[in-house]
């Protein structure tokens, strides 16, 4: 009896392990940036952050998008051009696939062609970065950053042609 027992529970442990280790996905995380930077690039706002994305199960995930929601008081702007990697090797983001070690890039975003109107003023920001996961509905915050952007760093950022 104690045998039987005893293979039961170890079954079910191993059942247990294999379900958390091997089948199981786990979440889509990422580490908080330490560095955000607001710039124009050909006159359009662009933000940029480094970050590593990592998933907390072994068969990971498969983003097909990333993007910003960006708060300014009652103002909100969505960033949802996003490009991926070093400088000057940037590809536009779609299908990067994250693992149980993760992947660190450079990450770049821009708003929607037809918004022209969008400028970094001074004030408090929260900018909420999002990710739509392959076969997924609805899409899942990552992280949320709030930062302040002083009087100067913004008359700074005023004259983008520079």
């Amino acid at each position: 009896m104690a045998s039987i027992l005893i293979s039961v529970v170890s079954l079910l442990l191993s059942l247990t392990v294999a379900w958390l280790t091997l089948f199981r996905r786990g979440n889509l995380g990422m580490t908080q940036p330490m560095l955000i930077g607001f710039l124009y690039e050909n006159d359009q706002p662009k933000i940029f952050f480094r970050a590593m994305l990592y998933a907390t199960g072994k068969r990971g995930h498969i983003i097909e998008a990333l993007y910003l929601k960006v708060r300014r008081g009652e103002s909100t702007q969505t960033f949802n051009f996003w490009m991926y990697g070093e400088t000057k090797d940037l590809k536009i983001g779609s299908g990067l696939r994250i693992g149980e070690d993760g992947a660190s890039f450079n990450h770049h975003f821009l708003p929607p062609k037809d918004v022209s109107s969008f400028a970094f003023l001074a004030g408090e920001y929260a900018i909420d970065a999002y990710a739509r996961i392959l076969n997924r509905n609805a899409p899942v915050m990552l992280s949320t950053v709030k930062l302040s952007l002083t009087p100067e760093l913004a008359a700074a950022l005023e004259d983008h042609t520079k």
